[in-house]
């Protein structure tokens, strides 16, 4: 091989001048989109010319295909493919039209968003939280939140996909190559173009027609307008009575005339009222008379009671507690229907407040009036058990709708109230003695026992310290199960309180059956309260004994009595 030293030879730098321009003409370097020319086509493959390769790169021909190049697959055609490698270990050239494609689209999607430009694109598929987007012009995938998909929620967006559209896109991550993009700043930015037009049709003062009720909120009303805008009615604009929601006045889709009192052209929002289509009703308050009984209409039921008109516009809420007197906190709804004329007497009005209170059933007697006159205090009543639970039977009183109530511990003198609750299923038929009515509260306390002599009564002519006799029931540890002889109560000895020495104060010395003495050591006949005692029978026997057969030579018996004696007299001889 020859080798040229000498430069200045006009044929080298010739050479070096034709070297030079090459080179610069085609600078090579991996991770590049750069052109080339198809030179050969076959069944499987693409081959390029790429000046300033050794070797020719090869694509897939399915490669091209599922990036839509398959019209470009023509010999002489120019495509852009990605040099990933210039040499692998094979010694081949690797290159890709799918990511040239993919860094081109990239490149586009960076423009439009420094531009601020929307994009063409069309739902593909659906993901967690959201869609998947494809750029038409360079089939890139995007991802567009569920929240972004419209201005109000969808139940279903079967009918968004494959269908092109304008997308906005709202953020772009370079380093990973994510791009997030949004079909609602586009739908919005139309509407707003479009509401701007429609707000300018109305002016303060106009009458809308027929709005419809379109949804509810703490604050307001909202009533859409011809099919094309929504517009809301304050809560203080609905009526002059006192409302605390939209729900007590309307019913979603009931149509209502509004007046427009406020345009914000800023905001593009309209604000309307009701109320100031009709006079205030509170000028004529005068014409109703606190006390007085009115016809009311029922136009709206609530769960806590219903809303009533005394005329159109004053209306006034009718609570719960207020529309019977035996059932507290009643439904509405199962008494009333919307439409219904009741009557009701007006129990307050507050010009201050504005505020109309109103009561069904004063209207209606009272009915524990009824029963105190006709069956009071101390009076028996038969009656049905509507109910039970672990404490109480529930009485209902013979044709009134009131339900008794009769505690565990008034069903029997002598039996366990858990025992005797037992007894009693609903429906069953009873008779009982009423023991108080508390007109204030609506309740009635009655009671089975009382219909019977109380047992107690057999101690009511005997005191502290007496003797009575008693009949051993049974007998265990904790001391004997007695019985006055006379009396069906059943009481209870301690173990204590059977004798005096405590060897002799053994519950097992008695089998039952026997008759026996016993003292009261306690009686309180007020809180029907009795203790017996053997052991101060004994005690009380025992006093009285000594008490009786004492003197006053009560001890000259003793052994040592005789010796003082003797020691007195000879002491006086001695004198």
């Amino acid at each position: 091989m020859e080798i040229y030293k000498d430069l200045s030879s006009p044929a080298s730098q010739q050479f070096e001048k034709l070297l030079n321009n090459q080179l610069s003409k085609n600078k090579i370097e991996e991770g590049k989109v750069i052109e080339g020319k198809i030179t050969k086509i076959t069944e499987k493959y693409v081959f390029l010319f790429i000046q300033g390769l050794k070797s020719e790169p090869v694509l897939d021909i399915n490669e091209m295909k599922m990036i839509g190049m398959q019209n470009k697959i023509v010999e002489g055609e120019k495509i852009s493919v990605l040099l990933e490698k210039i040499e692998d270990k094979n010694g081949d050239v690797i290159v890709s039209a799918q990511k040239a494609k993919k860094i081109k689209g990239w490149y586009e999607l960076e423009r439009a968003y420094e531009e601020n430009e929307p994009i063409n694109g069309k739902i593909t598929s659906k993901c967690k939280g959201g869609v998947i987007v494809e750029h038409l012009e360079t089939q890139s995938l995007m991802f567009c939140p569920g929240s972004q998909v419209s201005d109000k929620p969808l139940k279903n967006i079967d009918h968004l996909i494959g269908v092109e559209q304008k997308f906005a896109i709202i953020k772009l991550d370079k380093v990973r190559g994510n791009a997030c993009v949004s079909r609602r700043q586009i739908v919005s930015s139309h509407k707003k173009v479009d509401k701007a037009k429609i707000v300018e049709k109305f002016k303060v003062g106009d009458i809308i027609k027929d709005a419809v009720v379109k949804g509810y909120s703490s604050f307001g009303c909202f009533f859409e307008v011809n099919n094309e805008i929504d517009v809301l009615v304050h809560l203080q604009e609905i009526s002059y009575s006192r409302v605390n929601h939209p729900d007590e006045i309307f019913n979603i889709g009931e149509k209502h005339d509004l007046k427009v009192i406020s345009i914000d052209k800023e905001k593009l929002q309209i604000g309307c009222s009701i109320k100031q289509l009709l006079p205030d009703p509170f000028e004529h308050i005068s014409n109703y008379e606190q006390g007085k009984k009115y016809k009311v209409k029922v136009v709206k039921i609530a769960d806590y009671g219903c809303f009533c008109e005394l005329e159109p516009g004053l209306s006034t809420l009718l609570h719960s507690s207020e529309i019977s007197w035996t059932k507290k906190n009643i439904s509405a709804k199962k008494i009333f229907k919307v439409g219904d004329l009741i009557d009701c007497i007006i129990t307050e009005i507050d010009k201050d407040k504005r505020r109309v209170a109103i009561s069904h059933r004063l209207t209606i007697e009272n009915p524990y009036t009824t029963i105190e006159n006709k069956y009071p205090v101390g009076s028996d009543i038969e009656g049905i058990v509507s109910s039970t639970n672990e404490y109480a039977v529930y009485v209902k009183l013979g044709d009134f709708d009131i339900d008794g109530f009769l505690h565990a511990n008034d069903l029997s003198y002598s039996g366990k109230p858990e025992e005797e609750l037992k007894k009693y299923k609903k429906g069953a038929k009873i008779k009982v003695k009423i023991l108080e009515i508390n007109k204030e509260d609506s309740k009635i306390r009655v009671g089975l026992k009382q219909l019977e002599k109380d047992p107690f009564d057999w101690f009511k002519d005997k005191k502290v310290n007496d003797t009575i006799t008693i009949q051993v029931i049974s007998s265990d540890n904790k001391g004997l199960m007695v019985k006055p002889e006379g009396s069906e109560l059943e009481m209870l000895i301690k173990k204590s309180q059977i004798a005096v020495s405590s060897a002799d104060a053994r519950p097992s010395r008695f089998v039952g059956g026997e008759r026996i003495d016993a003292a009261i050591a306690e009686l309180n006949l007020d809180k029907r309260r009795v203790s017996l005692s053997i052991k101060l029978l004994e005690e009380l026997q025992n006093k009285e004994a000594v008490s009786k057969f004492s003197s006053p030579l009560s001890g000259k018996n003793l052994p040592f009595s005789s010796l003082s004696d003797r020691l007195d007299d000879k002491k006086k001889n001695k004198e």
